[in-house]
């Protein structure tokens, strides 16, 4: 049977790498689910870029180039990653470069990886059904916040491990997994509420992002899997 495990940090991912692993990219708050509405919108490809400078050339290339720090849309870019962004005729068929405090960075992280998915409440059912059809090791990725460990990746994380290990026979011997499915258990009846603490959700708070975080906590918006092919990302 296949394993699923959690890495809480891009830092230490070099710790869990398998060469025939399903790298599940996380950023719940903001970048895989705006990466995610991109692709539901039409998106055609994104670029991921770990640095603002990178990002700086595709906009001189002339692409439209999202960049966020610190929750902020950079000055001078198009886009930050608020999902609501992306929900526009004017993304249709476009290609777009994006660069994030923290979801582009474990993006790089993985980038030897065979296989890189971007996941999200949005999508997690159609990525799980993805998951099991392919019957491949599972590596979840928690971006966290500049890689420290967050609570919303976390909790996503617990919840596509415990449908794998519960309903699909996968196995774990990693005591992340664990914790993350566990968390998973005392926050599932409401998330929104649970996170009421949470280091980035009164970050974006202040922001008056409240808007952006109940939609990134919805399932199931955006029956669409992003994958990362030769450096840009596509839909599955």
């Amino acid at each position: 049977m296949p394993e699923v495990e959690v890495c809480f940090s891009p830092n230490v991912y070099p710790l869990f790498h398998k060469d025939d692993a399903i790298v599940v990219v996380i950023d719940i708050l903001r970048a895989t689910s705006a990466i995610t509405t991109a692709f539901y919108n039409g998106v055609a490809k994104m670029i991921p870029v770990a640095t603002v400078e990178e990002a700086k050339k595709h906009k001189e290339n002339g692409l439209i180039v999202a960049a966020e720090r610190n929750g902020e849309i950079v000055e001078g870019f198009d886009l930050g990653n608020s999902p609501f962004g992306y929900m526009s005729n004017k993304v249709k068929g476009k290609t777009i470069a994006i660069t994030t405090t923290s979801g582009t960075q474990a993006i790089e992280a993985a980038k030897k990886s065979e296989r890189i998915v971007i996941g999200s409440f949005l999508n997690i059912d159609v990525l799980i059904d993805y998951l099991v059809s392919e019957q491949r090791p599972v590596l979840l990725l928690c971006a966290g916040w500049k890689s420290k460990f967050n609570l919303e990746d976390t909790l996503f994380a617990g919840a596509v491990a415990q449908e794998l290990l519960r309903k699909h026979k996968y196995t774990t011997t990693c005591d992340s997994a664990l914790a993350a499915s566990h968390l998973y258990d005392i926050a599932k009846s409401d998330i929104y509420e649970f996170l009421s603490a949470s280091s980035h959700r009164n970050r974006l708070h202040k922001l008056n992002l409240e808007r952006d975080i109940k939609y990134c906590l919805t399932p199931n918006q955006c029956p669409v899997i992003p994958t990362l092919e030769n450096g840009v990302l596509v839909k599955l």
